[in-house]
């Protein structure tokens, strides 16, 4: 009896102890959703854990109030449009990109076509709806610009981002903004009434969402950064490669969204993953080139309030070059 208790204990000592949990709360750019799957997949498979990595994943409001959020340290790290927080971080926000989800914009424009509106000059006088904390509002004069007209030239009129549709279908509103990767969702509601246009292909091809994180913080806890940027950008290649199971463990976690959809909606994500530098160099890269174009454009466009140096808003350390977009 007594040499089964040593035994038992010699094996507990042997044992390796569990890593300590590091709680990291990541605040989402909006609601879960498809886009979104490979965060709940890497999670529920434990790859987080197995780093030391407690994640919490926070629906979000908005690519706008993410950076916020993160520049203020209210959250250490968040998923924001790009160009959100290369505007924010000329008023302050001091904030790092540290891995690239759209290589392309997502944003469009949706209308009715019966309205008579063909493109972004006939937006004029028109109203725009949409949650005052998107990230489109921000990055609108830069479109504007592109295409010749004054951005004070639309009202806003402010919604909930489950209203659009609704808002449209009822007239009290002309346009609305959405990213792609519902577009399907547009297209079976509108039927061939739907009037499309990607900002992609209308003068703004910049990037989207990008994981960001909060320069102090960062500079504290580089070691945690790199572990959740390696296993993200693993657990994206890996959606990519099977997605069925990624969109599952996202219905899994939020039981409200329908599989069906939210597969077709990470269908449409791969496509606004996929660039040259995704599939060359390394997926989730920011391209150095990239970057000082959009700053640029955010520069020239819209304006900052005070310039900056764009190599201090991304950092491509962390990412794996061995892993590449594949589509």
């Amino acid at each position: 009896m007594f040499a089964r208790i040593l035994s038992a204990l010699a094996l507990v000592a042997a044992a390796p102890a569990a890593l300590a949990q590091q709680k990291l709360e990541f605040v989402l750019n909006w609601v879960p959703g498809g886009d979104h799957a490979p965060y709940y997949w890497a999670k529920a498979q434990g790859w987080y854990a197995k780093e030391g990595i407690d994640l919490v994943l926070e629906p979000g409001k908005g690519s706008a109030l993410a950076v916020q959020k993160v520049g203020a340290g209210a959250n250490p790290i968040g998923l924001a449009d790009m160009g959100n927080a290369l505007l924010a971080k000329g008023k302050g926000a001091n904030t790092v990109g540290v891995f690239n989800v759209y290589a392309n914009s997502p944003q469009g424009l949706y209308w009715l076509k019966s309205s008579g509106i063909k493109g972004v000059k006939d937006m004029v006088g028109k109203r725009i709806g949409n949650p005052a904390a998107d990230g489109a509002r921000p990055m609108f004069p830069a479109l504007a610009k592109a295409n010749g007209i004054d951005p004070k030239a639309v009202i806003w009129v402010n919604i909930d981002a489950n209203a659009k549709l609704a808002a449209l279908k009822s007239k009290s509103i002309e346009v609305t903004t959405s990213f792609y990767n519902i577009h399907h969702i547009f297209q079976r509601e509108l039927g061939e009434d739907m009037g499309f246009v990607a900002w992609r292909d209308v003068g703004l091809q910049q990037y989207g969402n990008s994981v960001i994180v909060n320069a102090d913080w960062l500079a504290k806890n580089r070691p945690i950064t790199e572990k959740f940027v390696k296993v993200t950008q693993r657990a994206f290649a890996e959606c990519v490669k099977t997605p069925r199971p990624c969109v599952q463990a996202l219905i899994d976690a939020n039981g409200a969204l329908k599989f069906d959809n939210e597969l077709q909606n990470w269908s449409l994500v791969e496509v606004l993953m996929s660039d040259k530098f995704s599939r060359e160099t390394a997926l989730g890269i920011h391209d150095p080139g990239r970057m000082k174009a959009d700053y640029g454009l955010v520069r020239d466009y819209i304006g900052l309030e005070k310039e900056f140096d764009v190599a201090s808003a991304y950092s491509n350390e962390f990412l794996d070059r061995s892993i590449k977009m594949t589509k």
